[in-house]
């Protein structure tokens, strides 16, 4: 007979339990620490390689009240967020767009989020030769200075396009428009000197080539990557003889990487590479530079005390960067001027 004080045998089973129950718990808990360290040293790694993309930061304080800064394609990307800063330190700002309503919609926003009234917007096509000769007559005329001007407009690896002058479309948006505005900029540059010239190029200028017997790719097959590696390489190289031919005039010119960058400046990579659209609309894109981040280098080489002695040279994370061999030869930078100067309709000098 059972006493009533002692456990049946049912109770005796759950008891002798117990003691396994308790390991399994304490196992499930040492599991989900061991996860949690892990996630802990996975989430950590991936803030430490984050912040390794994301570059350095501009850290100047410089104030721009009085002075005027021109920026081409300020309407998005790296060039609104350029606009965005250069205005909190107080310039008087040009937005130089082709699409006036989305420009103009952006400055709305930029005046309000920046306190500062004194943001324009001016047509500016980098496709016609014609609109950037008016668009350089109409601000030679109604600005009093332009104290650093901000080359960021550009296409990326688009299809065979040509512009209504007859050139390919990323040498003649990247590098030919951008050489002709500057070069009928430059008086309004030095009357305001020192002024600063800042150019957009990109680390694709690495490995490539100015096809100067077939630069517009007329008689060799077509392919988007090589045509924008010889774009960046030209602006790069632009940027390169500039300093040369305005040492001493107050005028300085830099060049610079901005990063790979989240913006609508790749949607035609897509098109050519549709292996990249996995990428690019993944988890990835947590390795792409944001449009805030991939402006600090821009920023930084239009405010930054000191550049000066650096005129000509090549920038990356807010840091100066040797370029690749192609983007220091200096008999290719004086080849290309010549060559550009032909091409836009300039008078050799």
């Amino acid at each position: 007979m059972v006493s009533r004080t002692q456990p049946g045998p049912r109770f005796r089973q759950a008891a002798d339990l117990e003691p396994s129950a308790d390991s399994t718990a304490r196992m499930v808990w040492d599991d989900l620490a061991r996860c949690g360290a892990v996630t802990a040293v996975a989430a950590f790694s991936l803030f430490l390689l984050r912040k390794w993309i994301s570059g350095g930061s501009c850290r100047s304080r410089a104030r721009l009240d009085g002075k005027t800064v021109l920026i081409t394609g300020a309407n998005g990307g790296i060039g609104k967020e350029t606009a965005r800063d250069l205005a909190r330190r107080g310039a008087r700002v040009v937005m130089a767009c082709r699409d006036l309503a989305k420009a103009e919609e952006v400055a709305v926003e930029l005046r309000r989020a920046t306190h500062n009234g004194n943001i324009v917007v001016r047509h500016l096509d980098l496709a016609s030769l014609y609109s950037v000769r008016q668009f350089a007559q109409d601000f030679n005329h109604s600005e009093e200075r332009l104290d650093v001007l901000v080359n960021n407009a550009g296409v990326m690896m688009c299809p065979k396009w040509t512009t209504e002058d007859g050139f390919e479309m990323q040498l003649a948006v990247n590098h030919l428009s951008h050489f002709l505005l500057t070069n009928l900029l430059l008086d309004k540059l030095q009357s305001s000197a020192p002024s600063r010239v800042v150019n957009v190029s990109s680390l694709t200028h690495k490995g490539g080539k100015i096809h100067f017997e077939d630069i517009f790719f007329d008689k060799t097959p077509y392919s988007s990557l090589v045509s924008y590696r010889q774009s960046k390489l030209a602006v790069l190289l632009f940027s390169r003889e500039l300093a040369r031919r305005m040492r001493g005039t107050g005028v300085t010119s830099y060049s610079l990487h901005p990063g790979i960058i989240n913006t609508e400046l790749g949607r035609h990579v897509l098109t050519g590479y549709p292996l990249l659209k996995k990428f690019l609309f993944s988890p990835s894109m947590l390795l792409m530079k944001t449009p805030t981040e991939g402006a600090q280098t821009s920023i930084y080489c239009a405010v930054t005390e000191g550049l000066e002695e650096y005129s000509g040279c090549y920038f990356s994370d807010c840091a100066l960067k040797k370029p690749a061999p192609e983007g220091m030869d200096d008999e290719a930078a004086r080849r290309l001027w010549d060559l550009s100067l032909q091409l836009v309709g300039l008078p050799m000098h």
